[in-house]
């Protein structure tokens, strides 16, 4: 099978998240699969689609700095992008992968792996979907259905700035500040730590789509993005810059607060789970779900199903009794992938934001 690698280069940060956003929105049944691949020139900040800038970025810095913050199409935390790594994207038919995230990751990220070893580089998978180094982080994937495609993104670290990258994100007290720039070192690596001489781009390249092919059993032949797929890339950088677009949780969770009365109450709930940080914007009237937001750094196939889910969710009691089942039933009835995050880790979120008096 035919893979069409279309190589940006070195581009602007809003066209380094654009490109893959836009093919997968030009993409038709049909199309065969494609591989882009990318460096930002400029440095940004880049959050995912369940996050909330507000509460996952500082703002504050990123203007003074200059850093545009980015939402993408594709769950995950946010995270400071710059030169200094290569991103990918996969771009496939949906019947031609998996069905369910946990077995899209391990598929995908099998060349990514062996081009860190081919390297010299003793990188392996660790679900959900990051790839480490002797315990140490040396990237992160994530998944979405944009358009009629399946993608699933990541990024060879070539370096990674771990100050800036503790500056960009909101954090409760400068002492956490300083505990994350610690952890950071501690547990993130990149192919300059990893080798006394990181590879050139060009022979990472080379390198890649040889694994590429071996892995995925596909003739990788170097392409351009056609006529439809650059306007597509152009209307997709349009629509990322829209402030709506960033912001667009933030609106959510203001139009929440306004009706606000005797025996209803606004809430917060957060609970760690394997996938991710899930925290839910509850608010509760007369001990049942009056409206719900549901955000986090998680991943969620279809994009639109947390949304779903949380109408779905409207008039249930407060219980776990009651949650746990309308949950599984929700979720089943969407037919919602949260790698990661369970019916009970939801639970957990939802019953950690009751109003207690």
């Amino acid at each position: 099978m035919r893979l069409r690698v279309i190589d940006f280069g070195s581009v602007p940060a809003l066209r380094s998240q654009a490109v893959y956003h836009g093919l997968a929105e030009a993409f038709r049944p049909g199309d065969g699969p494609v591989l882009s691949l990318v460096n930002p020139s400029d440095p940004y900040v880049c959050i995912g689609l369940h996050q909330e800038v507000a509460l996952d970025v500082d703002e504050d810095y990123c203007r003074g700095a200059g850093l545009p913050v980015i939402r993408r199409h594709v769950g995950g935390g946010a995270v400071y992008l710059d030169a200094g790594q290569m991103f990918f994207h996969f771009i496939y038919p949906p019947a031609q992968v998996p069905a369910r995230a946990v077995e899209i990751y391990p598929r995908f990220i099998e060349p990514v792996v062996r081009t860190y070893r081919a390297l010299g580089v003793e990188a392996a998978f660790r679900p959900v979907n990051d790839i480490h180094v002797h315990g140490r982080k040396i990237g992160g994937t994530g998944a979405a259905r944009i358009g009629a495609a399946a993608v699933m993104v990541g990024s060879f670290m070539f370096d990674f700035d771990i100050e800036t990258m503790a500056r960009c994100v909101r954090v409760p007290s400068e002492k956490f500040r300083d505990k994350l720039r610690l952890t950071l070192r501690d547990y993130m690596t990149t192919l300059r730590r990893e080798l006394d001489q990181p590879p050139s781009r060009a022979h990472l390249k080379t390198l890649f789509l040889e694994q590429v092919e071996t892995c995925l059993g596909v003739t990788a032949v170097e392409d351009r993005p056609t006529a439809a797929e650059e306007a597509a890339i152009r209307a997709a950088e349009t629509e990322l810059a829209d402030p709506e677009w960033t912001h667009r949780l933030g609106r959510r969770r203001a139009a929440m607060g306004v009706k606000i009365a005797a025996g209803t109450h606004l809430t917060e709930g957060l609970h760690k789970a394997p996938g991710g940080l899930v925290r839910v914007i509850l608010r509760e009237r007369d001990g049942r779900i009056d409206d719900l937001l549901i955000e986090g750094d998680f991943t969620a196939l279809p994009d639109d199903g947390v949304a779903a889910l949380a109408q779905r969710l409207r008039g249930v009691e407060l219980t776990g009794a009651a949650l746990l089942p309308a949950i599984t039933g929700a979720v089943a009835e969407i037919g919602l992938d949260l790698p990661g995050v369970a019916p009970g880790d939801l639970v957990a979120a939802l019953l950690g934001a009751l109003h207690r008096p």
